[in-house]
C-alpha cells in the first residue's frame, strides 16, 4: 500500500498521482486546471524561499504555478 503526503515536500523531477485535495481548503480554479484525484504530475520548478511549485500535468501536457501553502493541501501518492 503506498503512503499519500502532501504535494509541497516533493522534489523537482518527482511524479506523483493526485490521490486527494483538501476541497474546503482550495479554490474552484484547482479543479478547472485540471488538478483532480487521479492526476499524474511531475515537479519541473520550486522557487526558492518557499515560492511557487511549477507542476508538468503529464495527461493534458500543461504547466502550472501553484503556492507552497496550497501544495500542502494537495495530497499525492508515488
Amino acid at each position: 500500500m503506498q503512503k499519500s503526503f502532501t504535494l509541497d515536500i516533493l522534489k523537482v523531477g518527482d511524479v506523483a498521482k493526485i490521490s486527494e485535495l483538501n476541497a474546503t481548503e482550495l479554490p474552484a480554479k484547482f479543479f478547472e486546471m485540471g488538478l483532480l484525484p487521479g492526476c499524474t504530475i511531475e515537479v519541473r520548478h520550486k522557487a526558492p524561499f518557499n515560492g511557487p511549485i511549477g507542476l508538468h500535468l503529464l495527461g493534458s501536457n500543461s504547466l502550472v504555478a501553484i503556492r507552497k501553502s496550497e501544495a500542502a493541501h494537495i495530497f499525492v501518492e508515488r
